[in-house]
């Protein structure tokens, strides 16, 4: 599995993205820079903010955002100057520092901001930012424990984006038993409850692709459905 989030290597995604949209992100620490350098380099605009100017400087030098700014967070004030509210989503960064997480989120979503995702560092962390109101909590060291699980028992599956905890969006390697197979023969939605999304071919990616397309190993298949159905693929 590649070092960055599994967004910055899933292919298929990078030809669905919705190029209007704006991310700003509220802390410059590891996970924040992560998020910023993976949205960044899928090609959308990205604003990072952080109280620390050498983290808001560090993050233009090395080319992870379209612009940053240095602004304290808890301050609605500072947030509506900013033009943080007029984002379409923000990712409030700050695990570590739980009061300040709370009330950046809080002030986010009192002054209108879309849709808020917060990192929690801890059970009850997550469950403040869901009473201010956060629309999504994350909790990056669990997901990536699950994702390291999953790849270790699962190495056909190239990547994964979790839509909710009981399904996923998966890239799969067609493995040897699907060799020379049609899609209709394989009928994965009534072995597996699964939906074949696009088919790849080195470079190319085949959207809703016919039901005669025999397939070929070492292609690539796009599947949605249950983690379930998926664990279940001869991979």
């Amino acid at each position: 599995m590649p070092s960055t989030s599994p967004l910055s290597s899933l292919s298929f995604f990078k030809t669905l993205r919705a190029s209007h949209r704006q991310f700003a992100v509220v802390g410059l620490g590891r996970f924040g820079r992560a998020v910023c350098s993976t949205l960044h380099h899928l090609g959308y605009e990205v604003l990072g903010v952080d109280s620390d100017e050498r983290r808001v400087a560090q993050a233009l030098t090395d080319q992870i955002v379209s612009h940053s700014l240095q602004l304290d967070s808890t301050e609605p004030s500072a947030l509506k100057e900013g033009g943080i509210l007029e984002f379409d989503i923000v990712i409030v960064a700050i695990g570590n520092f739980i009061q300040e997480s709370i009330i950046t989120t809080l002030n986010l979503k009192e002054g209108g901001v879309r849709y808020v995702v917060a990192k929690a560092s801890s059970e009850v962390h997550g469950k403040l930012l869901d009473r201010v109101g956060a629309d999504r909590v994350v909790f990056p060291e669990h997901e990536m424990g699950c994702a390291l699980a999953r790849s270790l028992t699962k190495p056909g599956v190239l990547d994964r984006f979790e839509l909710d905890p009981d399904n996923s969006i998966v890239e799969v390697v067609v493995p040897a038993v699907f060799d020379g197979k049609t899609i209709v023969e394989l009928d994965l939605r009534k072995r597996y409850g699964l939906n074949l999304l696009a088919v790849g071919m080195g470079e190319k990616f085949e959207i809703n692709p016919s039901p005669i397309l025999r397939l070929q190993k070492g292609w690539v298949m796009v599947i949605i459905g249950s983690n379930k159905g998926i664990d279940q693929l001869p991979i």
